[in-house]
């Protein structure tokens, strides 16, 4: 017995795939803000009522923040290149372009 899915539930999977990289994404955010927070707050000087802070602390938070933009631009900017929709429809193409030769 084959397992077929409606179109509403196939809509409904890749919903659910998107909401959980959108997750990931907030969840990858959440934790660069709070840990890089904590790297600044512990590596402020106060020295006679003035504060300090070196700005080579700052490194982890740059390359970590070109990471996280990385992943962001992965989860909500559409790729036009080689992504599943078009392998699904290069895959449509072709089988449509099959199908009509071999009835021509």
């Amino acid at each position: 017995m084959e397992n077929r899915l409606t179109p509403d539930e196939i809509k409904y999977q890749q919903a659910l795939k998107r909401v959980k990289k959108i997750k990931g994404f907030y969840t990858h955010l959440i934790v660069y803000i709070v840990i890089n927070t904590m790297i600044i707050v512990t590596k402020i000087e106060f020295d006679k009522g003035q504060w300090s802070f070196e700005w080579r602390h700052l490194s982890t938070a740059l390359f970590w923040g070109i990471g996280l933009l990385a992943h962001g631009l992965s989860v909500f900017t559409p790729t036009f290149i080689l992504n599943k929709d078009w392998e699904e429809r290069k895959i449509k193409e072709l089988m449509e372009k099959e199908k009509n030769n071999k009835w021509e």
